[in-house]
């Protein structure tokens, strides 16, 4: 008995360990472009990461596989005529389409001229679900939260106060 406890205990431990590994490559993948869109929109780098790793799996879901969609935004894709899957997600032909028109859909928001340059991460986490971006709005800013604080995605946005100060 004690054995598998420990067994079970070291895979836990190992997949917790490979998921964040994994996560922290797809950081660092994207960092250079979640910067210049963060630059570009006004939205804190902390807000489009979390929702990228949260709503793509860090890269591995389907829809991100298959439709280079990172968060889960609706609209047309050409699965079933290619590949007979049968999706409502939309399929952008790189990466970063996907990024900028998650960019571009907070940019039409009411709350964003008034948070647009605004590095509270907290702030936009609540306008965001509040406009009804997910269809759990609760368990979302609690994912998106702990996303953050786990990967200290918060630092991103503190390192673009930094620059703009000097």
């Amino acid at each position: 008995m004690k054995y598998k406890i420990i067994f079970v205990f070291s895979c836990l431990l190992f997949c917790t360990i490979v998921k964040a590994n994994n996560t922290h490559k797809y950081i660092g993948k994207y960092k250079d472009l979640v910067e210049e869109l963060s630059k570009e929109f006004g939205i804190p780098r902390s807000i489009i990461t979390a929702v990228s790793i949260i709503e793509s799996g860090a890269g591995r879901s389907r829809n991100c596989k298959l439709l280079k969609n990172h968060f889960g935004i609706i609209g047309r894709n050409n699965l079933l005529k290619t590949k007979g899957i049968k999706t409502r997600f939309k399929q952008y032909e790189t990466d970063e389409d996907s990024f900028r028109d998650f960019c571009k859909l907070l940019s039409r928001r009411k709350y964003y001229k008034k948070l647009k340059g605004n590095n509270n991460y907290t702030l936009w986490i609540n306008a965001i679900a509040g406009a009804g971006y997910s269809t759990t709005p609760n368990v979302w800013k609690k994912e998106i939260t702990r996303t953050i604080k786990y990967y200290k995605l918060d630092k991103l946005d503190e390192e673009v106060k930094e620059v703009n100060e000097d």
